[in-house]
């Protein structure tokens, strides 16, 4: 699982679709305005992050609304941390 996530994340146009979902929910046609890419090129990198399960898609008659799915985000980046050793700054004081 996570080598599918890092694998999606290691793509610009993909942690620039994270970006713009951060922000609000969007359908395909919202984010394809963003980038100069072809409809099947951000199709692909739609289903890069679905499969990683960093965004997911709900289909509202002929559209697909798509969301982060913070939950995989943070647990990739927490795994990561802890693979190299990197401490959380700030988090709760009365954790130790």
């Amino acid at each position: 699982m996570a080598a599918t996530v890092y694998k999606a994340l290691a793509d610009p146009t993909r942690r620039r679709i994270l970006q713009l979902l951060r922000e609000r929910d969007m359908t395909a046609g919202e984010l394809a305005v963003h980038f100069e890419s072809s409809k099947p090129t951000l199709s692909r990198h739609f289903s890069v992050l679905s499969n990683a399960d960093l965004i997911q898609g709900t289909r509202d008659g002929n559209r697909i609304i798509y969301r982060l799915n913070v939950t995989v985000l943070e647990e990739a980046l927490l795994t990561m941390m802890n693979m190299f050793s990197i401490e959380i700054v700030g988090g709760d004081k009365n954790e130790q």
